[in-house]
């Protein structure tokens, strides 16, 4: 068997201590190769047509050329799997954000207190995330859908529970743009930093039908509205009365992630039963797959992104292997999906209705 070729790495920072560093961890992996390591995006430019790099990581914040105006030009004019990393603001978040939607694969925080330290505490992490991106599939996305019609109301006992991780950015954008203002109340965990989740939310909420707001504990959920963990903790519903009502709690890492999907998704088998539909996601590892196992035991309906359309086909692999996923859905046909799923239910459950005491049709309705 042919030995695996490193994977070739090009560091552009104009810190030179950042590029130190960054070099430094990664070069510890026999994996990875760091084939050059400049200062700024026009260095960088000639170093990609020379080195031919199978990952770029980058800084947001340079001279001569910003990451973003730098990234924009790689992504149109020779795609390339990138990283970005960003400071842990509110301004960086936002950045950091407009990057992944422009194609980046994934993002790393510099640390907020001594560099060197704060960036070896992290040195597994990198690693995975350069790993990860030499084997994501960069392209563009699908544009959004438009809207999809209308096809409430739904009863509140209805819910829809997205979980995501590397790639989740684009893809929950994707498919929350294309639910309908009176869709299910939706609740999401995508692995992200604090004050990424906040601006996230409201990116979202500008450009969707439904509302969308970082959640809280006390929050009812709502048709229309859609509710996204945030960066620190864990969420979860409980049920009251008819309506389920967030629950934002806990800082314990589970599957290596908080907030972790696993943890939304069992809160949802158990709380919601066969009343939700989950969907899992694009990203790395395997967060996720258990709950969502849960989730189809008890009478939920599951779907699973397909590998052909995630950046990273590794959650969804995952959840597929071990039975939880009753379908995988493109990317761009998953709102349509879940919109069928409603539905069918929907009609399903009038003609059960309909029906002689007694009677039951013994179909499960695909759509």
């Amino acid at each position: 068997m042919a030995e695996r070729k490193p994977i070739r790495v090009l560091v552009v920072d104009d810190s030179a201590l950042m590029r130190r560093l960054i070099t430094s961890i990664l070069s510890s992996d026999p994996e990875i190769e760091v084939v050059g390591a400049v200062n700024d995006p026009f260095a960088a430019r000639e170093k990609i047509k020379e080195l031919n790099p199978d990952v770029i990581t980058l800084d947001v914040e340079m001279p001569r050329m910003d990451g973003i105006a730098f990234l924009e030009k790689i992504m149109s004019l020779r795609p390339m799997p990138v990283v970005m990393f960003s400071s842990l603001t509110r301004e960086g978040a936002d950045v950091t954000l407009r990057a992944l939607e422009l194609g980046a694969v994934d993002f790393l925080t510099k640390p907020d207190g001594a560099l060197q330290i704060g960036l070896a505490e992290r040195q597994a992490e990198i690693i995975a995330k350069v790993k990860a991106a030499a084997r994501s599939r960069v392209r563009q996305m699908p544009l959004p859908s438009k809207p999809a019609v209308r096809c409430g109301p739904y009863p509140p006992e209805r819910i829809i529970a997205i979980g995501a991780s590397t790639g989740g950015v684009e893809a929950i954008n994707h498919i929350l743009r294309a639910m309908p203002a009176d869709s299910p109340g939706i609740v999401i965990t995508l692995h992200m930093p604090p004050k990424f989740t906040a601006s996230f939310a409201r990116r979202l909420d500008d450009v969707c039908a439904v509302k969308v707001k970082e959640a809280e504990t006390g929050d009812v959920v709502l048709p229309g509205h859609a509710y996204i963990a945030p960066g620190h903790a864990h969420l979860r519903i409980k049920r009251s009365a008819t309506h389920y009502v967030c629950i934002v709690d806990g800082d314990d890492r589970v599957n290596g992630h908080c907030p972790s999907v696993d943890t939304l998704f069992f809160s949802v088998a158990e709380k919601a039963g066969p009343e939700a539909i989950g969907v899992i996601l694009t990203g790395m590892g395997r967060d996720g797959a258990d709950g969502l196992l849960a989730m189809r035991k008890i009478g939920a309906r599951t779907l699973g992104q397909d590998e052909a359309s995630c950046v990273v086909y590794g959650m969804p692999k995952v959840a597929f292997q071990r039975g939880a996923v009753e379908a995988e859905i493109a990317l761009s046909d998953m709102a349509g999906q879940i919109m069928a799923l409603l539905s069918g239910e929907g009609r399903r459950k009038r003609a059960a209705a309909a029906q002689p005491h007694g009677i039951s049709s013994n179909s499960r309705d695909a759509k």
